[in-house]
């Protein structure tokens, strides 16, 4: 039976997969060109780790290879990646290229002499070349690389001939995995200026379904609608973390073992999420998490949990385009027309949250005095969010020179909004830490807004979290907690807000419950004074 692969290109025998039939017909047109005589495009392929280029450009391989107007060549050069000198990377390249089409009598010695491999004469019939990993090659070595196609390509394009004719016989070309080719990591600016550029997109509900309802015709067990609702809206359609969800519900780990004699329901979906968010290890999550930790793209993910307005997505920002190209961030178009930042995905926004939350407070002192009695805020089948938040701000205030002394700041010196929303995150994980408590975030928009949601003594409580802002952004702050609550089925809701300083008669005055008139939602507003 087949079953989910998370790792690597997918075997179309052993997995189970999507044809994305559109997506291969697009790479294979632009690669023998829509009139073939004029000649083929060259393009670069490029998604995040785990999005399925190589596979989609396998496809696309397999296909070409049945066309016999082509001589077609698929490398992968990840294997010269520990190389750093860039003419012992040319030279190998090109040895490998004649090797494997069987070139006589020809050497590539010095990078002047790569050219030479796709010359007519050299070469018998026109060349479609695909090179994976492209951009592990040092930046030098792409640099020279590509340029070398893009004279190969200027010069095709001044030559009347046909394809079959022309000087340089190289018909098409895939550069795969391609950020240095497109300038994002190169200072220089992109050397390869005369490409395509084809992405990879992530899977649709549909096709994320459609796997699922395979799985189910195989293996006869059931798969509910609202597990794959959730893979779906966790992953964004995400290929690598779509078939990481889809091995671990029907596979197993140590910590859980799936009864393939009954369906998988949302309570299974729940066991396997909280351990993939919290244990289980997975390479797509350590590399994004290991690109957003570093400068200088930490301070813009800190800057991108705010939760006052939203960013402006711009990819001539070299750290949002670095963000965006490895995974860790996604764009929306809003009603206004304008592209802006959201997280890729909930999941890995969620895990992101949590690495920043536990890297910054690894160590939040204590909580309790020994002996505190905290019945007015809880016990074991209550909880008095109002009193748990005024503990908070006390918690914060008294020890906010150390707690905060190493806090990211910005370029004003002022912390980052998100660093409060971290904190109060950990507070809450370690206050009921002896309490049969669950506490967990949430992001219902995909930017930086973030609830927090505390299910004690079998009660959903939930916590908004805002940053104070001014009145109107307030008032709205407060009909959209409702919306929240409404959708979470609640009653009540507690829009907590960050503010540097609030006097008495200001938290009198703006801390009174609000009634939302259309779904009788009440929102309590607690403020939390930072001191920032």
């Amino acid at each position: 039976m087949r079953k989910f692969s998370s790792y690597g290109p997918v075997d179309k025998d052993l997995h189970f997969y999507v044809l994305r039939e559109a997506l291969i017909q697009k790479a294979y047109t632009h690669l023998t060109g829509e009139n073939p005589e004029k000649g083929g495009h060259y393009i670069t392929v490029w998604a995040p780790r785990q999005c399925g280029k190589t596979w989609a450009m396998n496809e696309v391989f397999y296909r070409l290879m049945k066309d016999e107007r082509f001589s077609v060549l698929s490398l992968s050069v990840e294997y010269l990646k520990m190389q750093t000198d860039a003419h012992c990377i040319v030279q190998s390249l090109g040895e490998k290229i004649i090797n494997d089409l069987k070139l006589k009598n020809i050497s590539v010695r010095t990078p002047d002499d790569f050219h030479i491999l796709f010359l007519k004469g050299v070469l018998g019939k026109p060349l479609i070349l695909i090179l994976d990993e492209f951009d592990a090659l040092p930046e030098e070595a792409v640099s020279g690389i590509a340029g070398i196609f893009r004279n190969i390509y200027n010069t095709r394009q001044k030559d009347p001939n046909p394809s079959a004719q022309k000087e340089y016989l190289l018909h098409g070309l895939a550069l795969i995995g391609v950020r240095s080719v497109l300038g994002v990591e190169n200072v220089k600016g992109s050397p390869f200026n005369v490409q395509r550029s084809l992405r990879i997109p992530n899977l649709t509900h549909q096709e994320v379904e459609s796997m699922f309802r395979w799985y189910e015709q195989e293996s006869g067990q059931e798969v509910k609608r609202e597990v794959i609702d959730r893979v779906f809206y966790e992953t964004q359609g995400q290929p690598g973390l779509v078939s990481w969800f889809g091995e671990l519900l029907t596979e197993g780990y140590e910590d859980y073992l799936p009864n393939p004699e009954k369906p998988i329901t949302a309570e299974d979906f729940e066991d396997v999420y909280t351990d993939a968010v919290d244990v289980l290890p997975n390479n797509t999550i350590l590399n994004i998490i290991s690109k957003a930790k570093q400068e200088p793209y930490k301070h813009l993910m800190l800057e991108l949990f705010r939760t006052r307005e939203k960013v402006h997505f711009k990819f001539d920002d070299f750290r949002l385009n670095f963000l965006y190209m490895n995974g860790a961030v996604s764009r929306e178009k809003d009603e206004d027309k304008k592209s802006y930042i959201r997280f890729s995905c909930p999941f890995v926004q969620k895990r992101l949250f949590n690495y920043f939350s536990h890297e910054l407070f690894y160590d939040m002192g204590s909580i309790y005095e020994p002996f505190e009695d905290v019945e007015d805020i809880v016990t074991e089948a209550t909880l008095n969010v109002k009193n748990l938040m005024r503990r908070y701000e006390k918690y914060l205030q008294k020890n906010r020179e150390w707690l905060l002394k190493e806090a990211p700041r910005r370029s004003d010196l002022k912390i980052y909004e998100a660093v409060f929303h971290f904190n109060l995150y950990e507070y809450l994980i370690r206050f009921f830490g002896s309490y049969k408590t669950k506490v967990w975030p949430e992001f219902p928009t995909g930017n930086g807004k973030v609830d927090i949601l505390i299910e004690h003594g079998g009660v959903l409580y939930a916590l908004e979290i805002k940053s104070y802002k001014d009145k109107p952004a307030y008032s709205q702050a407060l009909a959209q907690a409702a919306e929240y609550a409404r959708k979470l089925n609640l009653t009540v809701i507690y829009l907590v807000v960050f503010v540097e300083y609030i006097n008495e008669e200001y938290r009198n005055r703006y801390e009174n419950d609000y009634q939302d008139k259309e779904s009788s939602v009440t929102v309590v507003p607690v403020f939390v004074a930072t001191g920032n």
